[in-house]
């Protein structure tokens, strides 16, 4: 018996707070769910520009390294013709 009613007591004491808090909890998910929904929008936003970024840098550096390397084989030929004018004055 007395076990049983303190059981009881308590099971229903959670059930009526416990629903409370329930109603409450999807309630605030409620209200929260179009601000997340913005921040997904926003951070896909995001996330396109910085491929596009990523896009434009790639490209930007394939053209630095190309360059690069044709003015280093430039003034490697001008230091060998140098070199060989050089050579041919001493």
């Amino acid at each position: 018996g007395e076990k049983e009613k303190e059981l009881f007591d308590a099971f229903m004491c959670w059930c009526k707070t416990g629903d409370k808090d329930l109603s409450t909890s999807i309630a605030d998910a409620k209200d929260k769910a179009p601000a997340v929904t913005a921040a997904i929008e926003a951070s896909e936003g995001k996330l396109a520009q910085a491929k596009e970024d990523l896009k434009s840098a790639q490209v930007e550096r394939r053209a630095a390294k190309e360059a690069m390397a044709e003015a280093t084989g430039v003034r490697e030929k001008e230091a060998a013709a140098f070199a060989a004018e050089k050579a041919s004055a001493d």
